[in-house]
C-alpha cells in the first residue's frame, strides 16, 4: 500500500482560522537559493585528473598530496571514468598498486550539468549516495567537480550576499518618502490576479509583505497586511469570473489595500461577513479553500474594511491599516 503524506495545516483546517505568513509562502529563502543557484556557481573548476594508464600508486599520491578522495579519468580529452580512494584501497589489499588506473576505475559515471540547479545536484547526491559528482557540459566534456561541502559553502555565500543586498534594498526603500516633497505622497503597487490560478495564489501577497518590510514598516503591520492581502487575493482566485486587480497604496501613515473585479458580485453582503458562509464550488473546497473565513480573517487584520458589490457587475473591497506615529516599542514608524 502506498503511504499517504501527512495533511498540511491548510488541508486539515481549510480557511477556518486566521492565516499566517507560512500559509502564504512556505518555501524559505535557503530553499529558493537551492533552486536559483547553478552548479557552475558552486563547483570546483580546476579539477585534478589522471589518465587510464597511470599506475594506481601515482593516483594515490595525487590524492594524498591534494587531500582529495577521487579523480576523474581523462583519455584523449574525453571523460572515461573516475577512480576513488575506495578503489585504490581495494587494489592495495591485493598488492596491485603497480597496475594501471583503468583496472580499478569506475566507467559507470554519475554526472550533473553545469547549468543544473543546485537542488538537482542535492537530489542526485541523495539518490546515488556518492561523495562527489562530475560536472559536464552539453557535450559531456568535464567542466568541474562538486561535493556536498561545495554546495554548503556556495549556499552560505549566497545567503550572505542575499542578506547584504536585502539590507541595501531596505535602506533605500525605507528612505523613499524622505526625499520627496509634496502635499500627499502615495506609493501604488498593482497586481493582476487570474481566476482559478491556485498555482500562483499567495505570490502577490508575499510581494506586498516584502515591499512593506523594505519600506520600514513594523513587522506586525506588514504581517497583518500580508494576511489581509492573501485572503483578498484568494477571494479573487476562488470567486470571480475573470479575476481582478489587487492594489496596495502606501502613504506615510496609512496603508490601503483594495480589490476590484467585474463579477459575479455578491447578492447579500451581510451574509458573506458571517463566519463559514461560502459560495465556493465543491472542487474549490476539495483543495482546502472556500470555507467562508476570508472576509472574517481580513476584518481581524485591518482597521477598516468596506465592501461595495452589485450582482452581475462586480465587487470592490477596500481595506485600511493606519500607521501610528509611534510603534509599540517606542520607535517612530518609518511609513
Amino acid at each position: 500500500m502506498t503511504p499517504t503524506r501527512p495533511q498540511t495545516e491548510q488541508e486539515k483546517f481549510g480557511r477556518h482560522r486566521p492565516l499566517t505568513d507560512r500559509d502564504a509562502h512556505e518555501i524559505n529563502r535557503i530553499e529558493e537559493l537551492s533552486y536559483d543557484l547553478k552548479v557552475r556557481e558552486v563547483m570546483v573548476h580546476n579539477v585534478i585528473t589522471t589518465s587510464p594508464e597511470v599506475p594506481l600508486a601515482s593516483a594515490l599520491e595525487l590524492l594524498r598530496v591534494n587531500r582529495i578522495s577521487g579523480l576523474p579519468v581523462i583519455e584523449a580529452g574525453n571523460l572515461v571514468g573516475v577512480i576513488s580512494l575506495e578503489d585504490i584501497v581495494r587494489a592495495l589489499q591485493k598488492n596491485e598498486l603497480p597496475l594501471p588506473v583503468k583496472n580499478y576505475m569506475s566507467a559507470s559515471l554519475v554526472t550533473v550539468k553545469a547549468t543544473d540547479s543546485v537542488v538537482e545536484a542535492i537530489k542526485t547526491f541523495s539518490e546515488k549516495r556518492l561523495g562527489r559528482l562530475l560536472v559536464v557540459d552539453e557535450n559531456h566534456k568535464l567542466m568541474g567537480i562538486i561535493t556536498k561541502g561545495d554546495i554548503t559553502r556556495g549556499i552560505l555565500l549566497a545567503v550572505q550576499r542575499d542578506y547584504k543586498e536585502e539590507e541595501v534594498r531596505r535602506y533605500r526603500a525605507s528612505h523613499l518618502f524622505e526625499d520627496i516633497v509634496s502635499d500627499r505622497t502615495t506609493l501604488v503597487l498593482r497586481y493582476d490576479i487570474k481566476a482559478g490560478d491556485f498555482t500562483h495564489g499567495g505570490n502577490s501577497s508575499s510581494n506586498i509583505k516584502r515591499a512593506l518590510l523594505r519600506l520600514g514598516a513594523d513587522f506586525q503591520v506588514a504581517r497583518r497586511c500580508g494576511i489581509a492581502a492573501y485572503e483578498a487575493e484568494m477571494n479573487l482566485i476562488i470567486h470571480t469570473t475573470h479575476g481582478g486587480i489587487l492594489k496596495l497604496e502606501v502613504e506615510p501613515h496609512k496603508i490601503t489595500l483594495s480589490t476590484n473585479d467585474d463579477g459575479p458580485g455578491i447578492d447579500d453582503v451581510q451574509k458573506v461577513l458571517q463566519p463559514g458562509y461560502s459560495t465556493a464550488t465543491d472542487e474549490v473546497r476539495a483543495l482546502g479553500f472556500g470555507a467562508g473565513m476570508g472576509l472574517v480573517n481580513i476584518n481581524k487584520c485591518v482597521d477598516k474594511m468596506e465592501i461595495e458589490s452589485t450582482p452581475g457587475k462586480g465587487t470592490k473591497l477596500v481595506m485600511r491599516i493606519f500607521i501610528p506615529n509611534e510603534t509599540l516599542n517606542g520607535k517612530k514608524a518609518s511609513i
